[in-house]
């Protein structure tokens, strides 16, 4: 099976998050929290596929729109 690059990343953060944690759930949720507390998270959150598609198509319709209003606006005139 060839080897994958993002599950291979995965696991390698999973072992130095548990090695910081001296392999303790306990301590290791504690951390979690603790970075929580120090990196808020102000943007929208995503529980599924379908809700994340809906965000994209939502944000990309925002910006066509934005982009058209653009093209509308007429040059400034000379007096």
């Amino acid at each position: 099976m060839k080897p994958d690059s993002i599950l291979e990343e995965l696991w390698k953060i999973k072992d130095e998050l548990a090695r910081e944690a001296g392999y303790d759930t306990h301590r290791f949720f504690e951390n979690l929290r603790q970075w929580e507390a120090e990196h808020p998270h102000d943007g929208p959150v995503v529980s599924g596929a379908e809700e994340l598609r809906q965000l994209v198509s939502e944000k990309e319709r925002e910006r066509a729109e934005s982009s058209s209003l653009a093209l509308k606006e007429e040059p400034p005139r000379k007096n």
